[in-house]
């Protein structure tokens, strides 16, 4: 049995003619220990994909399925790091982190959950932070909270929504590091939004591209048959990497390029109204005179 399903999968918002209909059909399967990526335009539906795995959302039609039963609402068996680190303001890393540590394992004895939520804080390399404050951290330092509070409630499967989509080059490439040793230390299930194919293939095992909406889908997986661990300089002068750059880049493209052509052109009717003379005799119109007098 995978550990995730999703069998065909609708979501859309409204109703009438104000629906608005954003994923159509949707089927994924992930097996336990795999990282995936999903690639695609902004606005395609990947956070309304992945809010639907964190159980946020539900389906309009289909079911989503993890170990075989139907997610109904979020869970600790599912952690998710947003785009916005969503990190509370008031708590020192120590006990943002925490915080995830006392709600998943409240009967773990006192002194238990402090060395539990120290060996997070360290596996994301922010020991020496550990008692400061958002404020008093960079972007990408509190990124890593966020990953290290999901990572610290043991959940099945790992959603990252987008995390490093904020962060400027340099800390965007750090923080992909971190989470691929992160990854090859825990080897924990982890499926990974991006606009980035560059990143989705650095990281994952599979790239499986959304295709643009209204009614997005999945296209045709892309396996990355890369070996691990993989080094981001050695990936810029291997010709299987180029070869599917290329190729996730070219199909994206294409179905950017036929989205666009078989968009429809919304016809708006203006209504047959006739400008009104308010000039007075000084040439100045009656209300901007109201306006300056």
């Amino acid at each position: 049995m995978a550990l995730l399903e999703l069998k065909n999968v609708s979501k859309w918002y409204g109703t009438g003619t104000n629906r608005t209909e954003v994923l159509k059909n949707i089927n994924l399967t992930i097996e336990e220990g795999e990282f995936i990526a999903i690639v695609g335009f902004t606005g395609s539906g990947k956070t309304t994909l992945i809010s639907l795995i964190a159980g946020l959302i539900e389906p309009d039609e289909g079911e989503v399925l993890l170990n075989g039963e139907k997610i109904t609402g979020p869970g600790p068996d599912r952690g998710v790091v947003f785009q916005n680190y969503s990190l509370l303001p008031w708590l020192s890393v120590m006990d943002n982190v925490r915080l995830a540590v006392d709600t998943v394992f409240p009967e773990m004895p006192e002194k238990e959950k402090d060395s539990y939520t120290k060996q997070y804080v360290s596996m994301v390399n922010l020991s020496p932070a550990l008692n400061k404050k958002p404020s008093e951290l960079s972007g990408g330092m509190r990124q890593r909270v966020s990953v290290a509070r999901a990572l610290a409630m043991n959940p099945k499967i790992l959603l990252l929504d987008e995390p490093l989509s904020a962060l400027d080059a340099l800390t965007r490439g750090s923080l992909q590091d971190e989470i691929s040793r992160i990854w090859e230390q825990d080897k924990k299930t982890v499926l990974l939004i991006t606009n980035d194919v560059d990143e989705g293939i650095y990281l994952a095992d599979r790239i499986i591209p959304l295709r643009p909406g209204p009614n997005a889908t999945l296209g045709p997986e892309f396996p990355v048959k890369l070996e691990r661990p993989r080094d981001k300089k050695a990936l810029n002068h291997n010709q299987q990497f180029k070869d599917l750059r290329n190729a996730v880049n070219k199909y994206l493209m294409d179905v950017g390029a036929e989205a666009k052509k078989t968009a429809g052109v919304k016809e708006y009717v203006l209504p047959d109204a006739q400008p009104i003379d308010l000039l007075g005799p000084t040439g100045v119109s009656y209300s901007l005179r109201r306006l300056f007098n």
